[in-house]
């Protein structure tokens, strides 16, 4: 009897099959040699659409070799043609609205997506979010190579992220839900629904809570910092939004963090990932690291001495997947992985764990399932970026808006103005509507835009007054530029090559009217997406003599020289794009010759000329103040200034950190020119972290915190300046009043940090938030006056909308344990966003139970005890060591009287 050639490795209930078969042979046949028959029309395991997608994962692994299981453990994982697995690019960002994939829809950024403290508004983004993935990726999947995907444009997305906000110095805050566990739970637990959908078998697509754990900055220690942090701060502060996506949430990824924390970097970090994650918490999902984390392991945090050890740490401890750098880093690392295997370090069936494992949700996405069986599989570019998501984006924005400051009453604006000057360098400006890991907005809408539509009726005067940090600067224009000395042709001569180093013959010659390019993601070409390099040649002549400063933006790497000498020179990957200027004196109609060479590897490629002239800007702005009725200033921060590992060269800020909460000094400068010029100011702020704005605080009459609010943005803040409906935002982190308020930026202990340790006097409070109508609170009621341990409390409260118009409330929840040890001073324990019409009154409940009620005490145990609990409902905080009236509300107490030990 002949039997099939098998492949190298056959399911185990293959083999029992087979070895069944041969038995029962044997025994009719009486042969004395016993053959395994192979059924030629059997499905495979793994094709079996009836069986769990573990078993599917697991069989499919056990069919590949060593080499094909290596392959599949980086962000890139191979196709393997022979078993139908497609190359699959496990890389796509979706923090608010799907990044770096053309256009899409651009929610407000996430700190902004916080301040609404509406977690039911942000599943809906979510859902939305999910909803244009499955589009893109429905449409783009087969331009790959066997299906494979695009990346950016497939179905695991590594948002949200959910690291406490600790420190306001910290770039990458503006990614986070804000400073508060509580918040950061619910906002996350909400953003991770909505991501994977509600379908009983298949997920929408993978949310992955990221950094986990203890990764809150500084920027530019974080590929080797080890973190020391108490088992009290780790439990009470910093694990409780990662347990409540897991838990609650079922997420199916989280990516663990470049830091070490406590002696063990985070991606090999044995606490984190194996006691908390897979024992305690009993996550079934993978774990992904961050791009080169594992890299650190061996590079930078030197926890092992061999790149082969310290990918084998990472695996052994929990991580499945490895992210590299976009170009080499990913294979050296696979390849480190199979040394590992050779040398005896890294078990096989270790790795077999972490391919079913990344498998497992290839299947539950329904990759491997006929298209008709996955809903969502009918999604095409129609449900991207729609109406309804656009409008979705623009509630958003409204909610997010945070009014500050409104001396008496000053908005809404109650009367005409003739003439509106808006002055600032965000007003006009799409980097602050979009914050950072954003997609492309097909119609966004700038605050200046939003501005002039609304008031329409008003001559609307813009001036920038000043950059961000400096001088204004714009791109060359063409009238200036000359293709050689003889001056007879407008632009620069352009060489572009298909490689990072100027090498070779270039692929395109062409004259460029101008150096002012924002190619993005899409490259200059379909042969010149990423990896190439540029060089312009020509003549500069200016129409006017003057003190110019000159220079480029760029992203990645640039040099400039001016007749011959280097005039700037930043030739290094970056991101995002950097502006270097030099001062230079210019004589009008004097030719000076101009080289400018660049290059892109795989970043959002921008490559501007820029120039400025010191001063011009800033009279403009006084001059245009005092023609004014009303002035509208836009200033604050936008993600060329905050975020991760960047190039910033300014008083203030450090490696896409801050070192000052100040306004940046040039806008400061122009905040108070202009306030000098004796007109109404209403101060609108663009950021993504808390600004210390208290001389604006004392002099200006209204404050607006609009965040970075995405495509909408403009529209949003005109509406609310004009009273078409009352804000109702609310901070989601403490706004201090200087740094010199807060411990070293670098010291993880949660003493002296955020409104639930903090004993000082901020300038406004967490959860703080203005409204235009007027809320009144009353009949507090506690359903018990004591309680044991095991037992629930129901907390609530009337609310009445007692102002003149309708509006929204957020109505928050505060319990402070009185005297005991390891408590917050207070704390978030509940919010509702709630609608009110005029003299309409709602009774809000809140019921708590477990860990609601618990504290953490020093050796990290979550406890309910004994003792008397304060309570607070309110639209804010109360208000501890301060005068000012932060918010309406009502009081109350219960007591708690046995104690319980509550699970990690």
């Amino acid at each position: 009897m002949r039997g099939a050639i098998f492949p190298q490795r056959r399911p185990l209930r293959d083999l029992m099959n087979c070895k069944i078969t041969a038995f029962l042979l044997s025994l009719m046949l009486a042969a004395p040699a016993i053959f395994c028959v192979a059924q030629q029309d059997s499905t495979p395991t793994y094709k079996n659409t009836q069986l769990s997608f573990e078993e599917r994962a697991r069989d499919l692994e056990q069919r590949m070799t060593l080499e094909e299981k290596i392959s599949q453990l980086g962000h890139t994982s191979d196709a393997v043609e022979r078993l139908g697995i497609p190359e699959y690019n496990w890389w796509n960002e979706g923090l608010h609205g799907v990044a770096r994939a053309g256009v899409a829809t651009v929610f407000p950024q996430a700190i902004g997506l916080a301040a609404s403290f509406d977690d039911a508004l942000l599943f809906q983004d979510a859902d939305a979010i999910s909803t244009e993935f499955r589009a893109k990726y429905n449409t783009d999947k087969d331009k790959g190579k066997n299906g494979s995907t695009v990346w950016y444009k497939g179905l695991t997305v590594w948002s949200p992220n959910i690291n406490i906000f600790r420190d306001p110095r910290w770039g990458r805050g503006q990614e986070t839900y804000g400073e508060d566990p509580y918040l950061t739970s619910r906002m996350g637990l909400a953003f991770v629904k909505g991501l994977q959908g509600d379908d009983p078998k298949y997920l929408k697509t993978v949310a992955t809570p990221k950094h986990f754990a203890v990764h809150s900055g500084p920027e530019a220690t974080r590929h080797g910092v080890d973190v020391s942090v108490s088992r009290h701060d780790l439990e009470d502060t910093y694990l409780p939004a990662f347990r409540k996506t897991v838990i609650e949430g079922k997420a199916e990824s989280v990516m663990c963090a470049y830091n070490s924390i406590n002696g063990e970097p985070a991606c090999a970090n044995k606490v984190l990932l194996t006691d908390h994650l897979r024992d305690a918490w009993k996550f079934q999902g993978y774990v992904v690291s961050d791009c080169a984390a594992v890299e650190d392991i061996s590079a930078h945090h030197k926890f092992k001495p061999t790149q082969e050890e310290g990918v084998a740490a990472a695996l052994a401890a929990g991580t499945d997947l490895i992210c590299g750098s976009p170009q080499t880093r990913v294979h050296l690392e696979r390849e480190a992985a199979l040394n590992a295997v050779h040398q005896g370090i890294l078990p096989e069936s270790t790795i077999d764990t972490a391919v079913t494992r990344t498998l497992t949700a290839r299947f539950r996405l329904g990759m491997f399932d006929p298209p008709e069986s996955v809903p969502w599989s009918n999604l095409g570019g129609s449900a991207n970026d729609t109406a309804a998501h656009r409008e979705l984006a623009l509630k958003t924005a409204r909610e997010s808006l945070v009014l500050l400051k409104n001396e008496n009453h000053f908005l809404p604006l109650k009367k005409s103005y003739p003439k509106i000057a808006v002055i600032g360098p965000d007003a006009d400006s799409l980097d602050a509507l979009e914050g950072n890991y954003n997609g492309t907005p097909s119609a966004p809408v700038t605050i200046l835009s939003g501005l002039r539509k609304r008031f329409a009726q008003s001559k609307v005067r813009y001036v920038q007054g000043t950059g961000l940090i400096g001088t204004v600067v714009s791109p060359i224009p063409t009238t200036e530029l000359y293709t050689s000395a003889a001056r007879t042709k407008h632009g620069l001569q352009a060489e572009y090559f298909d490689n990072i180093k100027l090498e070779g013959e270039p692929v395109l010659r062409r004259t460029d009217p101008e150096v002012n390019f924002v190619w993005a993601f899409n490259g200059v070409s379909p042969k010149l997406k990423s990896n190439y390099s540029v060089r312009w040649t020509g003549v500069l002549s200016p129409l006017k003599t003057g003190d110019y400063i000159v220079g480029f933006t760029g992203q990645d790497g640039y040099r400039v020289w001016i007749n011959g000498e280097f005039l700037v020179d930043d030739w290094t990957p970056h991101r995002p794009s950097t502006t270097q200027t030099k001062p230079i004196h210019l004589e009008k109609g004097k030719a000076y010759s101009i080289k400018i060479e660049y290059f892109e590897t795989i970043r959002s490629a921008e490559a501007k000329l820029v120039w400025g002239q010191p001063g011009r800007e800033e009279d403009e702005a006084a001059q245009a103040a005092r023609a004014s009725d009303l002035v509208v200033m836009v200033l604050g921060l936008s993600a060329r200034i905050e975020g991760e590992e960047m190039k910033v060269k300014a008083d203030g800020f450090s490696g896409g950190d801050r070192t000052s909460l100040d306004l940046p000094a040039p806008q400061e400068q122009l905040l108070e020119s202009v306030y000098a010029a004796g007109k109404p100011v209403v101060l609108v702020l663009t950021s993504g972290s808390a600004l210390a704005v208290n001389w604006a605080n004392d002099h200006v009459p209204a404050i607006l915190e609009a965040w970075y609010p995405g495509e909408a943005g403009g529209t949003a803040v005109a509406e609310a300046l004009a009273g078409d409906f009352s804000p109702a935002g609310r901070l989601p982190v403490t706004f201090y009043k200087s740094v010199e308020h807060l411990p070293p930026f670098d010291d993880y202990s949660m003493a002296r940090r955020t409104y639930r340790y903090f004993s000082g006097d901020p300038l406004y409070l967490f959860g703080y938030g203005l409204s235009y109508t007027t809320f009144q609170y009353s009949n507090p009621r506690v359903s018990n006056e004591s309680i044991a341990a095991d037992s629930d409390v129901t907390i609530s409260a009337d609310v009445t909308n007692r102002g003149a118009m309708d509006g929204d409330e957020v109505v928050q929840l505060y319990l402070a344990h009185v005297g005991i040890a390891g408590a917050a001073l207070k704390e978030l324990r509940g919010f509702q966003r709630i609608h009110l019409a005029r003299g309409q009154t709602r009774r809000v409940k809140f019921s708590l139970r477990d860990r609601d009620l618990s504290i953490v005490d020093a050796d990290g145990k979550r406890r309910i005890v004994n003792g008397v609990i304060k309570t607070w409902i309110g639209g804010g905080q109360p208000a501890a060591n301060s005068n000012k009236i932060v918010s309406n509300g009502v009081g109350a107490q219960f007591s708690i009287t046995s104690e319980k030990i509550l699970p990690d």
